[in-house]
C-alpha cells in the first residue's frame, strides 16, 4: 500500500465525541502528507447525526489537502443511514479493505 495512503478504524459509537476524535485522527493524517483516506466502520456499531456531520466534516479536510477519502465495511444500520441521507452519493464506499485495495489501489499503480 502507498505510504500516502492512511487508514483509519474507530471504533463504538461514531456521535459528537466519536466524531471529534475521527477529525482529529484525520487531521493528524493529512498532517503527515497521507493523499488517500481509509475510513474503516467495522468496527462502529452505531452512527447518529453527528457522526455522519463528522464523516463530511473528514471528508472536507482531506479534500481541502488534495486528497481523496473513503469509506468501507459499512454494517447495515450505517448502510440504511447512508442510503436514507444520500451519502452514497457523496462518499465512494467499498465493501472491505480488500475491495478498497482491489478496486482503488490497484488503478493507482
Amino acid at each position: 500500500m502507498s505510504t500516502n495512503t492512511k487508514i483509519i478504524q474507530p471504533s463504538g459509537i461514531l456521535n459528537a465525541i466519536g466524531g471529534n476524535q475521527l477529525r482529529r485522527d484525520i487531521n493528524d493524517c493529512v498532517a503527515t502528507g497521507a493523499k488517500i483516506v481509509l475510513v474503516d466502520l467495522q468496527q462502529i456499531d452505531f452512527v447518529d447525526s453527528s457522526g455522519l456531520g463528522a464523516l463530511v466534516a473528514a471528508m472536507q479536510i482531506v479534500k481541502s489537502s488534495d486528497g481523496q477519502m473513503f469509506i468501507c465495511s459499512l454494517n447495515e444500520q450505517v448502510k440504511m443511514l447512508f442510503e436514507l441521507t444520500k451519502m452514497e452519493r457523496i462518499f465512494k464506499v467499498f465493501a472491505n479493505q480488500e475491495e478498497f485495495k482491489k478496486n482503488f489501489l490497484a488503478i493507482e499503480k
